[in-house]
């Protein structure tokens, strides 16, 4: 005797071994031994034999037309063979029988399952929906398998191309876009990312890192609404000096300046002025929200996403030739010893008489310059003449400031690797495309200019950090706890020591322009230089200000990943300057070991970081030369072999200094992780490295 039965869902025939009164002994035909409740066999029968009874009724099963089917159940709950019997005769064979059992069994939009071997038919109108969504799922099946086709045959359907980084990054993984990248990265073999560069979906590799970009960070587009900019307060003093900003060509948002007074008296008082937008600008007004929304300026080679509107930043920058909003920290220093004599801050009109451009002055403005008032170099300006004396007080000065924090730091600050300039020739002032040259140039880290400029900052910075914490009034500050390998600095709303900077408490508040955290300093700032004592009571964020520490965690992110893109267009116009120039070998110094990817090392004449074989066991500094392989613009990676060494193993005074590692050092290049899955036929969530 033989039994057809229902397990987990699948049926099953197999010889029937033994029978009690509620379950039975059977064994199917691979002579595997199952025990089987009475109320999950459905058929017992005699002939034929198992496998020949299930091939058969699998067959009939097909033929069954469930419309027909349909038609002949009766309205109340029926059993599998009273159909079989009704549709086909009234005496139907065993196989007939198990055929219906199947075709049932199999259409649950037909018929509703309502116990073992048992059904009722769907209502009609519900029929008709079942269909209808079958229908429509037949037809979107259709469309991917339409699409997958195109993209195996290197070609990208629109609507792919439009929801491209959707699909890489954050896709709806039932959207049909989604499954027909993995449909035909399965079906062509090839990882998706390579998959969709051969089908064209790609227009270049600068796109896909711009494009990739505005996805996660300007979804909305980076333009900005209209809106109307206040103008600063009328009633602000005009303050009693000649200030000048020192900036790059390219800048825009000139958010300090400088002026010196009081030379040769003993006493010189050094005045630090910011724009001041949080004058006019207010909390929670919608350019609050604007700035809030974007955090900061987004900078590139050849471009730059500004955190306000360009109509608010020419009301508030410091352009030269008027008299700008400010908020100005003045600093009076014994002229001889540098001792702090008194600090004041104030509200006020600054009157700018230059914007000097670094860029075009490095080459005047030189250590030998500022010492020797008798070395003339030819074609300075008659304006850099005229402040002379004063850029060479605030030189003794800044190298004094910066001595004294290395004191405090318990080391100097190593500025062995220079900084480095991009200027893109072909896009104006319009977004980059990627086919633009590139120039790169040398800026030694530490220039008497930029060494001007970053004391000033600090001193402004650390003194208004520590003004606010005096006055009980909230502010972001940066800090870290030592210079011990893996301290990293930390933004909180407490003042608390950065050692890597040597100060006792330092805020941002020196770029409101440009950085959200230095406005919201600003406002608190505002509040301490007009309510004195009772700031606290008047600044906007107050003590323990749950808004404050929202602002920091959201700038943190978008501070981050600005930098970080930054960094990566970096590197792709630094890759495009070895292709543009045919630049081949390279040399370079060794920075670390890397693993199995061989040794990092970095570039002595560009901002490049790649990973060589052939230079295992070299210790760090050692020079070398490097054969430099291809060039991959979308993952940003480039490798190298190494032609030879350049210095003397036995002697170390040749050897390259290097800096500290940075994780920068640690992450130049690599796969890029998008969130198809090529491997989950279900569209389950889960991220794989694209090569």
């Amino acid at each position: 005797m033989h039994a057809l039965f229902e397990d987990a869902g699948k049926f099953l025939a197999g010889r029937i071994l033994s029978e009690a009164e509620s379950s039975s002994q059977i064994e199917l035909g691979t002579g595997k031994r199952v025990k089987v409740k009475a109320a999950n066999i459905l058929l017992k029968f005699e002939k034929p034999e198992p496998a020949a009874l299930m091939a058969e009724a699998e067959a009939i099963a097909a033929t069954v037309e469930l419309d027909l089917a349909w038609e002949f159940a009766p309205e109340e709950e029926f059993g599998f063979a009273d159909i079989a019997r009704d549709y086909f005769s009234d005496n139907a064979p065993l196989a007939q029988q198990a055929g219906m059992l199947f075709a049932l069994y199999g259409a649950p939009h037909y018929f509703r399952r309502a116990g073992k071997g048992r059904f009722k038919k769907a209502p009609a109108e519900i029929l008709q929906q079942a269909l209808a969504a079958i229908e429509k799922k037949k037809l979107l099946q259709a469309q991917i398998d339409g699409w997958a086709q195109e993209l195996v045959a290197g070609t990208c359907p629109q609507p792919i191309r439009e929801q491209l980084y959707k699909i890489l990054f954050r896709p709806d993984k039932n959207a049909p876009e989604y499954k027909a990248v993995v449909e035909a990265s399965r079906n062509a073999q090839k990882a998706p990312l390579d998959l969709l560069q051969t089908a064209g979906a790609i227009d270049s590799a600068y796109q896909f890192h711009w494009q990739r970009f505005l996805f996660d960070n300007f979804p909305k587009g980076t333009g900005f609404p209209a809106i109307t900019a206040p103008q600063p307060p009328a009633d602000l003093p005009l303050a009693d000096v000649q200030a000048y900003s020192i900036d790059d060509s390219m800048t825009t948002e000139i958010d300090d300046a400088l002026s010196v007074q009081g030379l040769g008296s003993g006493k010189v008082t050094l005045g630090i002025h910011i724009a001041a937008p949080g004058l006019a600008i207010q909390p929670g007004s919608e350019l609050d929200k604007l700035g809030r929304n974007r955090l900061s300026t987004v900078y590139m080679p050849g471009y730059k996403i500004t955190m306000l509107p360009d109509e608010v930043v020419r009301i508030y920058t410091l352009d030269e030739g008027r008299a700008n909003p400010a908020v100005s920290l003045y600093v009076t220093y014994d002229e001889t010893t540098f001792e702090v004599l008194a600090k004041e801050t104030r509200l006020e009109r600054v009157p700018v008489v230059t914007n000097f451009r670094h860029d075009k002055l490095d080459h005047i403005v030189t250590e030998e310059w500022l010492s020797d008032s008798s070395l003339e170099v030819e074609n300075t300006p008659a304006n850099l003449l005229a402040v002379r004396d004063q850029l060479s007080f605030l030189h003794k000065l800044a190298r004094h400031l910066k001595a004294e924090r290395e004191v405090v730091r318990g080391k100097p600050e190593n500025f062995s690797r220079p900084d480095y300039t991009f200027r893109l020739e072909g896009n104006g002032d319009g977004e980059p495309n990627g086919s633009e040259k590139v120039s790169i140039t040398v800026r030694k880290r530490g220039a008497a200019l930029d060494l001007i400029v970053a004391e000033a900052a600090i001193v402004a910075n650390s003194s208004w950090g520590l003004m606010l914490a005096e006055h009980g009034v909230p502010g972001i500050y940066r800090s870290q706890a030592s210079l011990a390998p893996g301290v990293k600095v930390r933004m909180s709303t407490k003042a608390l020591p950065h050692a890597g900077i040597g100060v006792k408490a330092y805020s941002w508040a020196t770029s409101p322009l440009r950085r959200y955290t230095d406005l919201v300093n600003q406002w608190q700032i505002i509040a301490c230089a007009r309510h004195g004592a009772t700031a606290a009571l008047a600044a906007p964020f107050k003590p323990k200000d749950a808004e404050l520490f929202g602002i920091i965690s959201s700038f943190d992110g978008a501070y981050s990943a600005y930098n970080g893109y930054q960094a990566g267009m970096e590197r792709f116009w630094t890759l495009k300057y070895l292709e543009q120039n045919g630049i081949t070998e390279l040399e370079a110094a060794v920075i670390k070991d890397n693993g199995p990817a061989g040794m990092l090392v970095r570039a002595d004449t560009l901002p490049l970081v790649i990973s060589v074989l052939g230079a295992q066991n070299l210790p760090r500094g050692a020079r070398i030369r490097v054969k430099l392989g291809e060039i991959d613009e979308i993952t940003l990676d480039i490798h190298g072999t190494v032609l030879e060494r350049l210095d003397d193993p036995d002697d170390t005074s040749d050897d390259a200094p290097v800096d500290e590692v940075s994780e920068e050092d640690d992450n130049v290049a690599g796969p890029i992780a998008i969130a198809v899955d090529v491997n989950d036929s279900e569209g389950a969530s889960a991220d794989n490295p694209a090569p």
